[in-house]
C-alpha cells in the first residue's frame, strides 16, 4: 500500500514539476502562449456554468443570475460586488 502510495505521488509530482523547468529552456512560439492564456478562461466556463443550471429549481433563474453577473463584469465592478448582488439579484426575483 505504501509503495502505491509513493508511486502515485511521483507520477503526479513528475508531470506537475517537470512543465515549470522545462517551459524557460525551449522558447513557445507567440501564437501558442495566446492559445495557453485562454485555457483558464475555458475551464472556468466549464465549470460554472452547469452549476448556474442546477443551482436552483428554475434554470431560467440561474441564467437570469449569470447574465446580471456578467453585465456587472462588463462594467468593471469588483469581483466581491459581483457576487454579492448577483445573490441578491437572484434572491429577489425568485
Amino acid at each position: 500500500m505504501t509503495l502505491l502510495v509513493v508511486a502515485m505521488f511521483a507520477v503526479t509530482i513528475i508531470t506537475r514539476i517537470l512543465p515549470a523547468f522545462i517551459i524557460d529552456v525551449f522558447p513557445l512560439p507567440e501564437w501558442l502562449v495566446t492559445y495557453l492564456n485562454y485555457i483558464p478562461y475555458a475551464a472556468l466556463g466549464v465549470l460554472i456554468f452547469p452549476g448556474i443550471l442546477d443551482a436552483l429549481e428554475n434554470p431560467l433563474h440561474g441564467l437570469l443570475g449569470g447574465a446580471f453577473a456578467m453585465l456587472l463584469a462588463l462594467f468593471r465592478v469588483p469581483l466581491f460586488f459581483i457576487v454579492l448582488g448577483t445573490i441578491v439579484f437572484v434572491y429577489l426575483i425568485t
